[in-house]
């Protein structure tokens, strides 16, 4: 099969020429894919993705992980500047906005939005149609269950005591469940559960447990009503998370 000719946008993949890749269609369970190789290292993406210019897939990590290839589902979007390490797998219709950074280990779902300028680090496990929006930051070991919305600049913490000798052995970032939906400039330190269809306010900064179907506010956030108890400011519905309201 003739490899993807360099006019067709819709299939060219650039990389750093200093990763002496070599491109060229592939074919998994009849399913055609590109296939970026690296001595034993392979990416695959599915069919029908589109991929900008100056986007580099496979991109090498300097840590010892124990698989390196990278999968892509199909119906891919990924535009330029961004960059997705070996050793990650995400499903199908992976939507990036410009310069995204997704580091390797990461094991993310199907429908996966990611705006501008915003990175997943390693080790990760996102769910589906879980959406991120621009300036975020996820940090390593994070869960993100599906459905979540993060509003733009959430930044995620792991580590309890910075510099303390111990700190990677027990580093984890909070546990998102399903629905969830985490507002603008929100801090999520490590280990907290935010609980199914959460709605957490701007600039809040959460530092415990937060119960499912709660809102919450504040730094420290404290619960300030359900979501159902929720009323609407605008006028256009009078509690806009009551199903029929």
């Amino acid at each position: 099969m003739d490899k993807p000719g360099p006019e067709d946008k819709k299939t060219k993949i650039l990389l750093d020429p200093s990763f002496h890749h070599e491109r060229k269609l592939h074919f998994v369970s009849n399913t055609p894919v590109f296939q970026l190789r690296s001595e034993a290292e392979l990416c695959f993406i599915g069919k029908n993705a589109s991929v900008d210019d100056h986007v580099l897939l496979g991109y090498p990590t300097g840590r010892k992980i124990r698989d390196r290839q990278l999968v892509i589902g199909g119906n891919a979007e990924i535009r330029s500047g961004s960059v997705i390490y070996e050793g990650t797998t995400i499903g199908s219709h992976l939507t990036t906005g410009h310069n995204v950074v997704i580091r390797e280990e990461n094991v993310i779902g199907d429908h996966f939005t990611i705006w501008s300028n915003s990175v997943v680090d390693y080790g990760c496990e996102i769910g589906h149609g879980v959406k991120i929006h621009s300036n975020c930051y996820i940090a390593q070991f994070t869960t993100i269950e599906d459905h979540v919305f993060l509003a733009p600049g959430v930044t995620i913490a792991n580590d309890l005591h910075p510099g303390c000798e111990h700190s990677q052995k027990c580093m984890r970032g909070p546990t998102i469940k399903k629905g969830a939906q985490i507002g603008v400039n929100v801090t999520l330190l490590p280990f907290i559960t935010i609980g199914e269809r959460a709605l957490v306010g701007s600039g809040a900064v959460v530092t415990k447990d937060i119960p499912p179907c709660s809102v919450v506010t504040g730094n420290p956030a404290k619960v300030i009503c359900t979501i159902d108890e929720l009323q609407c400011s605008t006028g256009l519905t009078d509690y806009p998370y009551r199903k029929g309201a």
